[in-house]
């Protein structure tokens, strides 16, 4: 190996460390073991503005499924925000908002509707992704022109959907394709709430 030019020592390296999932364990043990001495110190994070974008994605694809699944609520979730360590604490607020068909009369009546939600960000380690679960309602807004009746289940509805698409669909998920965030998904990790961010840290 010594006598191959550098860009063959990469690849050589490279070969041997793909190969080798011993190798490939103790280089993550390694690297976390020497990052890992101060409690307070993150070897990576992630910031809103991705966490956000991932959500965006989730929500496309939650649209994609309802109209293929053909679901009698007709809901369409238009966007989707989300802030992370408000005040200080170790959770996420999220506002959705979409609009709900409802059946009235044969005809389908447009409702607009906005959610305030509250969540803990929860890292999966066997799916390697990062979900928003134990989520609370903190606001609601819902708003007809056309329909004046009792607009409580219609919200009670849609918050049961949208729990149920933020604790099955990630808001993030490590790309194995990156070898930085691959090598992070062979060790123990949890994930810390920060101001802004997301931040990765060995698993206690």
């Amino acid at each position: 190996m010594f006598g191959l030019k550098m860009t063959d020592r990469v690849r050589a390296f490279h070969d041997l460390f793909e190969g080798n999932a011993l190798l490939r364990y103790l280089t993550a043990f390694l690297v976390f073991s020497l990052i890992g001495g101060c409690a307070s110190f993150s070897p990576y994070s992630v910031s809103e503005a991705t966490i956000e974008r991932h959500l965006k994605d989730a929500v496309a694809d939650f649209d994609r499924q309802q109209l293929q699944s053909g679901s009698p609520l007709a809901l369409s979730l238009k966007d989707a925000n989300i802030t992370l360590g408000p005040d200080g604490r170790d959770v996420a607020v999220i506002d959705v908002a979409g609009q709900v068909s409802l059946n009235a009369l044969m005809v389908k009546l447009p409702v607009d509707i906005a959610l305030k939600v509250e969540g803990s960000p929860v890292y999966d380690s066997k799916e390697k992704a990062v979900y928003i679960r134990r989520l609370q309602l903190l606001e609601s807004s819902v708003e007809s022109s056309f329909f004046k009746g009792d607009l409580k289940p219609v919200t009670d509805n849609v918050m049961r959907v949208v729990a149920q698409m933020l604790e099955t669909m990630p808001v993030y998920r490590l790309d194995e394709s990156d070898p930085t965030q691959k090598m992070f998904g062979l060790v123990p990790l949890d994930i810390r709430v920060a101001p802004g961010r997301l931040e990765f840290v060995m698993a206690e």
